[in-house]
């Protein structure tokens, strides 16, 4: 049948095609292409499969092996292809695509154990901002001590590069304590917690009742900061925050035995420091959040 298909045709001068001849002779074509299959596989002189194209500067044992040295030096657990990359191409210099870093990263079951589905927000808009100290995010979390129970956890994030600008870790979750990671933002940021220090800032929350205590928000107001809710159920609203707090939970909290609220507050400082400074982020072109603030505050200051 592969060898009538390929005949000439006297009326038209073309082959007949494995179209026609299958038609007419009532078989299916997908046994004809089985067969072509096996019988190019079975050739022993067959050349092997290749990539087409220029010869890339790094062998696939050369690359994986740049990227297990990544992994296990790389303070941060579960990364994934995308900071692979980034560092790869920013840090290293090394030439290579990010699907290449993905295929390696599959293939020998790297990636991180904490990718899920898409998730898909009910909004259209973007909670991220052009330039830094114009809206902040706070938001609160809580761990397990064995000696103390549950203590509270608060945070303080921007928006525009995801940098955690004050935290704070305490016994008790109380609206007063909710105020302490904004408190230390604006001293680090804006160098006052005096009136009006913090003119033109605005600070994203959700609706729990430290937020929406009148202690919250008339000292926000003092401070200069217009508040700003998310929308009731939509924790996507505030998910600059959330994203952070979950990246600080997969990092310092999740699988560590913690005895009390100090040394929960050494795991969250550290990691915040970690983080501002090397943990690199995609939406800012795989800058870390202090290099993405210092280049938004040098091309304001030309």
């Amino acid at each position: 049948m592969e060898t009538v298909s390929q005949e000439m045709s006297p009326a038209t001068g073309r082959p007949y095609g494995v179209k026609r001849v299958c038609a007419a002779w009532e078989a299916p074509r997908s046994t004809v292409y089985l067969r072509r299959k096996q019988t190019q596989a079975a050739l022993p002189d067959r050349p092997s499969g290749r990539k087409r194209g220029p010869k890339a500067p790094l062998s696939d044992p050369d690359l994986l092996a740049m990227i297990r040295a990544y992994l296990e030096a790389s303070p941060f657990a579960g990364e994934g292809h995308r900071k692979v990359y980034a560092h790869l191409k920013i840090v290293k210099g090394v030439r290579t695509s990010r699907t290449r870093v993905l295929r390696l990263m599959r293939e020998h079951a790297l990636l991180s154990p904490y990718r899920h589905g898409a998730f898909v927000p009910e909004h259209n808009g973007t909670i991220t901002t052009s330039a830094p100290n114009l809206l902040w995010g706070t938001d609160g979390f809580r761990v397990q001590t064995v000696e103390e129970g549950w203590v509270w956890g608060f945070i303080a994030v921007d928006h525009f590069n995801a940098e955690c600008v004050g935290f704070h870790v305490c016994k008790d979750g109380t609206r007063f304590n909710a105020l302490e990671p904004v408190r230390m933002g604006l001293e680090r940021i804006f160098g006052s917690t005096g009136k009006d220090a913090a003119l033109g800032l605005v600070l994203r929350m959700d609706h729990g009742c430290q937020y929406t205590s009148d202690h919250f928000l008339n000292q926000i107001a003092y401070w200069g900061i217009a508040q700003s809710f998310s929308f009731v159920a939509q924790p996507q609203g505030n998910g600059i925050a959330e994203r952070f707090i979950k990246t600080l939970k997969q990092q310092a909290i999740y699988g560590r035995v913690f005895r009390n609220a100090h040394e929960v507050y050494q795991a969250v400082a550290e990691l915040v420091h970690d983080y501002n400074h090397h943990w690199r982020i995609e939406r800012l072109r795989f800058l870390t959040p202090a290099e993405a603030r210092h280049l938004a505050l040098n091309q304001e200051a030309a």
